[in-house]
């Protein structure tokens, strides 16, 4: 089937995650569904541009939001350039039909001050875990990594000065970080060590010599904001958004930022550039309260 071929296509040359190919797989099977009440026995190498719409017209009345409609369509564009590169039709039917406008929502970050707090105030504790989680939050505000990613380091990848990431598709980047950081890397390691915990093989683990899991990661993140914001969300994500911020407010080049992040493309982090007109409106309403900028 094309469908089948389309998702083994993704997931073995395009290297995709498991997770990503089952919502392509999700959404294309939605839509087939839906094909099928609208027009019984057509095929998807048959669907029209006033079919597509009329999915988009059904996932609306359905109460999805836009940006969940805008990304089903991203799976059939996806599918239909597919199929246009294997020559199963001559045009993607997806290529002229709008999809609702996504209104962008601003990244959620930590200003500097409770940033600051959360560094310096909150205690972790002295034994090893405590030592461990101190580092998870340090980790993710000064080098913007993924949770995946954070979980994904071997003991082998930091290195000194630097760290080895390997993100999304499995690309990989360098990214550099400072003294403070350093220490906290140093004292834990000579913690491990001291457990008998020195040659495990991620450089992340538990009491037990494990790895981490997302689960536990996002508890320890969630537990440490929660002592210095009342944000609703307080995820790992958080303190990326925070690293990215406080690099442009720094000076950084977006394209700098980019490459650090390990965005595909300079669109996705051009978003924080918002983040940065944002503080800086507050900052000139706070010296000028009687005058808007």
């Amino acid at each position: 089937m094309l469908v089948e071929s389309f998702l083994r296509y993704i997931r073995y040359e395009k290297n995709l995650s498991t997770h990503t190919v089952l919502s392509y797989k999700n959404d294309l099977f939605q839509f087939k569904a839906f094909l099928e009440t609208l027009e019984p026995g057509c095929e998807l190498q048959q669907v029209t541009p006033e079919q597509v719409r009329e999915w988009i017209a059904s996932l609306s009345e359905d109460g999805l939001t836009a940006r969940s409609i805008s990304r089903k369509v991203s799976s059939l564009r996806a599918f239909y350039r597919y199929l246009v590169s294997q020559s199963v039709v001559a045009g993607s039917p997806v290529n002229d039909v709008r999809v609702p406008k996504v209104r962008k929502k601003l990244p959620v970050y930590l200003r500097r001050d409770t940033m600051d707090e959360l560094l310096d105030d909150v205690s972790y504790g002295d034994d090893l875990e405590g030592v461990r989680n101190k580092l998870i939050i340090e980790m993710f505000y000064n080098t913007g990594i993924r949770r995946a990613e954070l979980i994904g380091l071997k003991d082998e990848d930091v290195r000194e000065g630097e760290i080895k990431v390997t993100g999304k598709r499995n690309k990989q980047r360098l990214v550099p970080y400072g003294a403070e950081l350093a220490e906290l890397i140093a004292d834990y390691r000579r913690m491990r060590s001291e457990a008998g915990l020195g040659d495990a093989e991620y450089f992340f683990i538990r009491k037990s010599g494990e790895p981490l899991y997302p689960q536990l990661v996002y508890r320890v993140v969630k537990q440490a904001l929660s002592q210095v914001c009342t944000l609703e969300k307080r995820s790992p994500h958080v303190l990326r958004h925070t690293f990215a911020s406080v690099m442009l407010n720094n000076g950084a080049g977006l394209n700098s930022v980019k490459e650090l992040l390990g965005h595909h493309s300079l669109a996705s982090t051009e978003v924080y550039t918002h983040i940065t007109f944002e503080e800086l409106k507050q900052s000139y309403n706070q010296a000028f309260p009687q005058r808007k900028p």
